[in-house]
């Protein structure tokens, strides 16, 4: 039963930093575009 328990908490635990992991690059892809330089003529 532990090992089960073990193994749920790993797998959530993988979910929730993939998440985090999906939220960050999509905050820095915002700021790099926003923060984009303008192209010069």
């Amino acid at each position: 039963m532990k090992k089960v328990l073990l193994a749920v908490f790993g797998l959530l635990g993988l979910v929730i930093a993939g998440r985090k992991l999906q939220e960050s690059k999509a905050e820095q892809a915002l700021w790099a575009e926003a923060t984009d330089t303008l192209p010069k003529n």
